[in-house]
């Protein structure tokens, strides 16, 4: 193993460089946005079927796409920690502008689930960009810029849905055709602008054992310190995947929202989740440390969950919306505290090792929450409602904050 004091200094890295990196982060969160807002209609229409047969194809494209980033990231993150950040992330970039092109013509269902297993595939592109932010980050400022990355998801979802939902007025592949053009200037931006960040010396053999998706997992094995935090990480995202599960279907069967109104609910959700990761997660670590601002994350996680089972209005939903907002310093910070257990020659692995974990419970999570969506929305239902989801996923959050409290409070004793 490397001892981290005697790698040699991190290599300066232009203001362009970070730019791109957070533009990918960013984008790669726009185009997992632009399809939410038009994927109930795009399946009624392709498929043929009900809204609430259509939440459970949703559930299982949802499925597609996480199931691939699961067997595709650690092999992303183990190459990037061979042959460095920048070819990886090229490529990644790239090959989603490609996938945008092959969504939008896509003829049946099928189409749309080969087209979401590609984009799982190059979606591992956060997993590097991870690696190549803590590569240019001292250890004491990981949380800031592990906060500014959350921003750049939040952003995503600011942008991403409210572009979907604006075009899908004019046809659900449109937002396709508009995402791939974005993608392929971004990775032209890249090539201009992207230095390397991981220098030869500190690069390491890579190992097919280490970079399967369940080989992975190892690496909590050689850093026990990370092990306690991914129970929570996986109850975490198992339940809060209840909402690219449900939440537009959920929308239309409770609210009769349109696409446009589904995107603007997740553009105003993406916005306030983007204020709190990227203006107040370095003030709230500062104020209040780590440890502190993942219970309040989890607390006010478990209250929105419940709550948007309860109202009844758009307005009420808005200022859950703003309860909901501390949720997410939860994965920034978690990801923080790990990342200081590790060398950085292993972050990549590390990253991997954490995208394994999420992947698995997001995939399983979104599955369940959509069936769960599906059948409480059934005609012949015996409680038919929108909102049996959510009441579930509190539950989870619920557990998830309970075993962070218990696993602390062991570490610290």
């Amino acid at each position: 193993m490397t001892d981290a004091s005697t790698l040699p200094a991190r290599p300066p890295v232009s203001r362009h460089a970070v730019t791109f990196v957070l533009l990918t982060v960013l984008l790669d969160m726009i185009g997992f946005g632009l399809i939410i807002p038009v994927t109930p209609a795009l399946i009624e229409e392709v498929g043929g079927v009900g809204l609430a047969q259509a939440s459970v194809i949703g559930g299982w494209m949802f499925f597609a796409f996480s199931f691939s980033q699961f067997l595709f990231s650690p092999l992303a993150g183990n190459l990037s920690d061979r042959f460095g950040r920048r070819p990886l992330l090229l490529l990644a970039v790239f090959g989603l502008g490609v996938d945008y092109i092959f969504s939008a013509l896509a003829p049946s269902i099928w189409w749309l689930f080969v087209g979401r297993a590609f984009a799982g595939m190059c979606g591992a592109s956060w997993i590097i960009a991870n690696a190549y932010i803590a590569d240019i980050t001292a250890p004491e400022d990981r949380a800031k810029a592990f906060g500014m990355m959350g921003a750049a998801f939040g952003l995503g979802f600011v942008i991403g849905p409210a572009i979907g939902g604006l075009l899908g007025e004019f046809g659900p592949r449109v937002p396709f055709y508009v995402a791939a053009v974005v993608s392929i200037l971004n990775f032209i931006y890249g090539w201009f602008v992207l230095p390397e960040t991981l220098a030869p010396e500190n690069r390491r053999p890579f190992e097919w054992r280490r970079a399967n998706p369940f080989g992975a997992l190892a690496v909590f094995r050689s850093y026990p310190g990370v092990l306690p935090l991914c129970a929570v990480l996986f109850l975490f995202f198992f339940s809060s995947s209840v909402y690219p599960a449900i939440w537009p279907f959920w929308g239309i069967a409770k609210f009769g929202w349109s696409e446009a109104m589904v995107g603007a609910t997740l553009a105003i959700f993406g916005l306030i989740m983007a204020a709190f990761q990227g203006g107040l997660s370095g003030p709230a670590v500062k104020r209040f440390g780590e440890h502190r601002v993942v219970l309040i994350g989890l607390c006010c996680a478990v209250i929105a969950a419940a709550g948007y089972g309860i109202v009844g209005t758009l307005t009420a939903v808005v200022i859950l919306m703003l309860v909901h907002g501390p949720e997410g310093f939860v994965h920034p910070m978690l990801t923080a505290m790990m990342s200081k257990n590790v060398p950085d020659d292993a972050q990549g692995e590390l990253q991997g090792g954490l995208s394994a974990i999420t992947n698995i419970a997001m995939l399983v999570g979104t599955v369940f929450f959509s069936q769960v969506f599906g059948y409480f929305m059934r005609e012949d239902a015996a409680w038919r409602t929108p909102d049996a989801a959510f009441y579930i996923a509190a539950g989870g959050l619920a557990l998830a904050l309970l075993a962070f409290v218990m696993l602390t409070r062991r570490e610290d004793h």
